[in-house]
């Protein structure tokens, strides 16, 4: 729905990834985004390599295309940026607490402001800083993250990064349609802190129910059994059972007796289980396996270039183009007016 937020400006204040891929989800919307780097630029545009032809980071393209970029610096340009607010609907900000104030002055209530931070506006760590991977680690998700014996490891992308734009942006629509039915603005405070704990999902519930602190399962998963990756013969596939039924199918399939009909006994039967489904396809192919387990989750572990190659990525158009770069495509595009 390219035009769904027409005549929306938006003005991105923020650094890094959490706020910028935000402001570019609401891009991909039909906001008109207006981004401000300080003269020396995003730190992002130094993550690399790989790098664009004008030296710029791959990264920073990543979460930010579909913006107008402006250099500033907020402590000698602060007319410029209040005047950028004044024009603004949102305007989205990473700076510490008080610290966009201090360094602009006072920001107009009549905008939309939508404050990213790694812990929150209060609270005894509200003033420090928040990283993606120190928030992985205190978060708790890098302790439910790796394989048994071989010490935790952080999610292969900012996890807390992007779900947190991701929080952000829902949040800013709210606030748009709050602001539709009765003229109020808000202030947003959303943190990378509460957006982690949030997204603990079934893992956090799983601790606060029974008072046990999930481990690492690998590949596993705490509450489906078989649900993981198997080695076969060429590389690795994952085998999802989701229920009963199919764990039926799978022991018809693969020629074993069917010992653990329900999910409790298989998720207390973790270790047996795994190792009779393993010894059953070990020596098949990955696609020998896909073709053999048809009707039951199971899917090769792609590379990335074979998950940008897969036909289906192919027919959706999930590589884009953006002002003559290749580019990842907004899983946004497919939304349309009913007639």
């Amino acid at each position: 729905m390219k035009g769904a937020l027409d005549g929306i400006k938006v003005l991105d204040l923020s650094r890094i990834l959490a706020g910028p891929y935000c402001a570019q989800m609401l891009a991909d919307l039909g906001a008109q985004v207006t981004k401000v780097e300080a003269p020396w630029g995003d730190d992002t545009r130094g993550w690399g390599p790989p790098f664009l032809k004008d030296g710029t980071a791959a990264y920073h393209l990543s979460c930010n295309r579909g913006k107008e970029i402006l250099f500033h610096n907020l402590k000698e340009d602060k007319e410029a940026i209040q005047e950028l607010i004044s024009q603004s609907d949102v305007v989205i900000e990473n700076f510490r607490p008080g610290q966009l104030e201090r360094l602009i002055g006072p920001i107009s209530k009549d905008v939309i402001l939508c404050s990213i931070t790694g812990f929150g506006q209060d609270g005894p760590r509200a003033q420090e800083p928040g990283y993606d991977l120190a928030l992985q680690a205190m978060s708790g998700i890098m302790s439910i993250t790796g394989e048994e014996g071989a010490g935790p490891v952080k999610v292969g992308v900012a996890w807390i990064d992007i779900i947190t734009g991701l929080y952000a942006g829902n949040a800013i629509l709210a606030a748009l349609f709050k602001r539709e039915r009765n003229g109020k603005h808000s202030h947003i405070d959303i943190s990378l802190w509460d957006c982690a704990i949030a997204s603990l999902a079934n893992q956090g519930q799983n601790q606060i129910t029974s008072g046990q602190d999930p481990g690492l399962l690998g590949s596993g998963h705490p509450n489906l059994v078989p649900y993981q990756a198997f080695q076969s013969s060429d590389g690795w596939v994952v085998i999802a059972v989701g229920s009963d039924s199919q764990f039926e199918k799978l022991s018809t399939i693969l020629g074993f007796k069917n010992d653990w009909p329900s999910n409790e006994q298989r998720v207390n039967s973790r270790k047996e289980v795994v190792e009779t489904v393993q010894s059953k396809i070990l020596d098949l192919t990955k696609n020998q396996v896909c073709e053999l387990l048809e009707g039951i989750p199971t899917s090769p572990i792609n590379k990335v270039s074979e998950a940008l190659a897969d036909a289906q990525s192919i027919a959706r158009g999930v590589v884009g183009e953006w002002n003559g770069h290749s580019v990842l495509a907004s899983p946004l595009r497919f939304i349309s007016e009913r007639e």
